[in-house]
């Protein structure tokens, strides 16, 4: 499958190091035409709250998990845009932590931003991750009122083992798909999803030690379960936009994974765009994200715009 930015590199090595170095260079693929509403470009810095560790399972739940709450300080009663955000780690590791500069960033551009944990394998086999992230996207819509948020302008945004599990949230919710039962709903999808270094087809790597611990098997073993496990898998018509960014030189999560994805949610007539992160891996594309944050928040700007904007 070709990959359209994975061309001989040649004499511009040195070219493409010093923009790893300097502020990056990207190829945007299905960027908007024209220019920007000015209001979408000025920089905000709002003031803002955080409210740390909340317990958002139920009591019951195998292991009780926290999310931080980000809430900007806006005046008057409009409602306002959130993003759950969801951390990388290849399903096993990691803390929610690793998002709190993004957290911070799109709450000052006045976003409620809800900052969640998951649990890891191999100690709990997949779905129990998506189940948490259902759950979670319950909770939000249970403080909406609380936290002022538009229950129509809820994004999703995750990184590597996260973005997988977001997309796959947002791409299962309300469908007739095993994993939308018991804990999902058309309720539990996003207005958009922000989705980086995306393990978007488990079917596409060999069965490495990751995938085992999380799929309780290799995908010889378990080819259903593998498929079913794949955002890929569940695209159709009427998903949400999604705006994708990916390192062309990442080993951990090959481009591909982002060429396939973007592929088909186009195959199905949904809305994509994809960030390339030209030059660098799957740390570094996270490492050095600052252009595909501002891309992301003109995304959402555009898709998620504020009534009557």
């Amino acid at each position: 499958m070709p990959i359209r930015v994975m061309k001989p590199l040649g004499r511009w090595l040195p070219a493409v190091l010093s923009c790893v170095l300097f502020a990056g260079c990207t190829t945007y693929v299905n960027a908007p035409k024209g220019d920007l509403p000015p209001t979408w470009q000025q920089p905000r810095d709002l003031d803002y709250r955080v409210v740390k560790n909340q317990t958002y399972t139920p009591s019951d739940w195998p292991q009780p998990l926290q999310a931080d709450i980000y809430l900007p300080e806006t005046t008057g009663e409009a409602l306002r845009p959130a993003v759950m955000m969801v951390h990388g780690g290849g399903w096993e590791g990691r803390s929610r932590d690793d998002m709190t500069p993004i957290a911070k960033r799109f709450v000052r551009r006045g976003y409620v931003v809800v900052n969640v944990s998951y649990r890891f394998a191999p100690e709990y086999r997949f779905p129990a991750q998506l189940n948490d992230l259902q759950v979670a996207r319950h909770w939000i819509d249970d403080h909406a009122v609380e936290w002022r948020i538009d229950p129509q302008r809820i994004a999703g945004l995750g990184y590597s083992s996260g973005a997988h599990l977001v997309s796959l949230l947002a791409l299962v919710a309300g469908t007739n798909s095993r994993l939308d039962a018991p804990y999902g709903g058309s309720d539990t999808g996003f207005a958009a999803v922000v989705s980086g270094g995306t393990p978007a087809d488990l079917r596409l790597w060999d069965s490495g030690r990751l995938l085992i611990q999380l799929m309780d098997g290799t995908e010889a073993e378990r080819p259903t379960a593998y498929a079913e496990a794949s955002p890929v898998f569940h695209v159709h018509p009427g998903a949400p936009p999604f705006f994708l960014f990916h390192g062309s030189w990442d080993s951990l999560v090959p481009p591909e994974q982002a060429e396939t994805f973007m592929q088909a949610l186009e195959a199905d007539g949904n809305h994509v765009e994809l960030l390339w992160m030209n030059g660098r891996g799957h740390i570094t594309t996270f490492l050095f994200r600052g252009s595909a944050e501002s891309a992301a928040l003109d995304f959402l700007a555009r898709e998620m715009p504020a009534p009557n904007a």
